[in-house]
């Protein structure tokens, strides 16, 4: 399961109101333990946790600075066009290193690994 981070998320609701409020935006943010144990409360078990997409977190937070819908701001086309090559490209090594490299701290997703125990 992967869900937004909650600080990066967290800087993203402070910048903008318009940011959670769009439909399909995230209008919710947990913290890792509040997780697990809603998680747990459902019945799976989490079995580890990594992060991703810190190659995403400077491009919301630019979005959100600038105006979410604001898609035509030079430096927000600018900034997709690497993301969207980063895709395209399979993943070249400069954007995997720049992203290992922000994954710790500014990582835009927890993905949590879970198991549903037998019954």
């Amino acid at each position: 399961m992967t869900v937004p981070r909650f600080g990066p998320e967290l800087v993203c609701w402070a910048l903008s109101d318009e940011y959670h409020l769009v439909d399909g935006g995230h209008v919710r943010i947990y913290r890792l333990a509040e997780l697990r144990r809603r998680l747990r409360s459902a019945g799976l078990r989490p079995a580890g946790v990594g992060l991703a997409h810190g190659l995403h977190t400077p491009y919301w937070w630019l979005r959100c600075a600038v105006g979410v819908g604001n898609d035509d701001h030079p430096l927000v086309r600018a900034y997709h066009r690497v993301l969207v090559w980063d895709i395209e490209a399979g993943r070249p090594l400069p954007t995997r290193l720049a992203e290992a490299a922000l994954n710790p701290l500014l990582a835009k997703s927890v993905v949590v690994y879970l198991e549903k125990p037998p019954r």
